[in-house]
């Protein structure tokens, strides 16, 4: 068994059985009053810590942040319901015994300590159970929840950007220009008299004009127009949120008439 203090070290860590199934979380270490000896966890093992049990730590080990006992975590879910104030008597103890199969004597919850052969009632004390209870000191303190509302940022949506092309069909005047042919006659002049008789007196000739024509010849570019982005710009707005929060009351229970005056909750 380690010492006390390392046995205090263990007060929220989490209890697992021989199968590494958690059992629970130690809520506090009850220790024998006469040796000081640590000998009982509280474990909470319902949900939400509602429900409580009270486990051997003869056997108990370390392991990791763990600490591990030699009992199934059915078996400590079914441990007779003790009310967790700050002893254990002797008849709850003896039902906590017989349900985990211990014998008397086999942790320093009982003693022989007058060798008549009879194990006699050594009770065994919370230590550090609630940090203002009993075993700490004479004041209850009461807490309240408050309400810490704060943002954190999330996915709203997206958008993006798509280029995709489009047909449209564009008209143009444009101005072309052609040769036509055109009979010029002109008369015998003294100008062009040898011309006119360089040749034979009576004869068959041809002659070709070529004739030309502009016809439109289409040709495109992909000229830059504009640059589009995407940007984004902060909007604030309000918005209201409401939660349920807990409040600790304190009364007293007794005699309110054994308080003074302004003493009187």
């Amino acid at each position: 068994m380690p010492d006390l203090d390392t046995v205090r070290s263990w007060q929220g860590a989490t209890m697992v059985d021989p199968d590494g199934d958690k059992i629970g979380t130690i809520e506090s270490i009850y220790v024998d009053d006469q040796t000081g000896e640590p000998e009982w966890a509280l474990v909470n093992t319902g949900l939400f810590g509602t429900k409580s049990s009270f486990v051997p730590l003869a056997q108990a080990t370390p392991t990791g942040d763990q600490v591990q006992v030699p009992y199934q975590k059915q078996l400590v879910k079914d441990a007779p319901r003790i009310d967790p104030d700050q002893h254990l008597s002797e008849s709850e103890e003896q039902h906590l015994w017989r349900h985990y199969g211990l014998e008397y004597g086999t942790t320093s919850g009982y003693e022989d300590r007058d060798g008549d052969g009879v194990y006699d009632d050594v009770q065994d004390s919370a230590v550090g159970r609630d940090t203002s209870g009993p075993t700490t000191d004479d004041a209850m303190t009461r807490s309240e929840e408050e309400l810490r509302v704060g943002t954190q940022a999330r996915e709203r949506g997206r958008a993006r950007l798509r280029k995709y092309v489009t047909t449209e069909e564009q008209q143009v005047t444009v101005p072309v220009q052609r040769e036509e042919v055109r009979v010029e006659r002109e008369p015998i002049t003294d100008a062009n008299l040898d011309a006119a008789t360089s040749g034979p007196e009576i004869s068959e000739a041809e002659h070709e004009v070529t004739l030309r024509e502009e016809e439109p010849v289409v040709e495109k570019r992909a000229v830059p127009k504009e640059r589009v982005r995407l940007d984004t710009e902060t909007v604030t707005d309000e918005r209201q949120v409401s939660e349920e929060v807990r409040k600790e009351q304190i009364e007293v229970e007794g005699d309110r008439d054994r308080f003074r005056g302004d003493q009187q909750p």
